[in-house]
């Protein structure tokens, strides 16, 4: 396969040069070059993720906040997931671990730039709201802000932050991340939809 992608990279290229000149063969090269980091951006990587043990008798669980959390039902919601499985594990009444992980999604224009402070700001106010609910629900947690890439925002923490389960809180119909994760991981992926400021909740 990779003497295959070369030639295809490198013909054009050569020929380029050959019948059009130097400035086709380096329009021809920049094309080409523009092509492999699109494919390089694009590419889905579907190794399984390293998570970092935990011990039997601990319930931790990794929410991620692609939306922030301030709808007191779904506080609700994550709470009675974080009792469920601290109850489930061998000590019992247990008090769960929860972190809050916000990546720090980041417009492409601003990616390529650099350009992270909007970004880390968006993400860092979105923690600040999630925490305050959640602490609301009675339930302790500690917050992170993460990578631009939810994904790799999760890979990273869980190689360090040893999740029994990882719920992710997303504006509705934003699932992409979500089956991503889901097909990497060996432990359960919930999803929690986050309604818009203003709007009436899901019955």
């Amino acid at each position: 396969m990779l003497p295959l992608i070369v030639l295809a990279i490198a013909v054009p290229i050569v020929a380029a040069f050959r019948f059009g000149g130097p400035p086709a063969g380096l329009a021809a090269g920049a094309v080409a070059a523009a092509a492999i980091l699109v494919l390089a951006a694009a590419a889905s990587f579907d190794e399984p993720m390293e998570v970092a043990s935990a011990p039997a008798d601990h319930y931790a669980m990794l929410v991620v906040l692609e939306s922030a959390l301030e709808d007191p039902h779904l506080a609700g919601e994550i709470e009675e997931i974080a009792t469920a499985g601290a109850k489930a594990t061998r000590s019992g009444a247990g008090r769960p671990e929860v972190l809050l992980l916000a990546p720090a999604m980041n417009s492409a224009v601003r990616h390529w730039l650099s350009d992270l402070r909007r970004a880390r700001f968006d993400a860092q106010h979105r923690l600040t709201l999630s925490l305050a609910t959640l602490a609301s629900a009675d339930l302790d947690a500690r917050g992170a802000v993460g990578d631009s890439n939810p994904v790799q925002a999760v890979e990273d923490t869980l190689r360090t932050f040893g999740a029994q389960e990882v719920v992710f809180v997303t504006p509705p119909g934003n699932g992409r991340d979500v089956e991503h994760v889901r097909r990497r991981l060996d432990r359960p992926v919930r999803v929690l939809e986050a309604q818009p400021s203003g709007s009436e909740p899901k019955s």
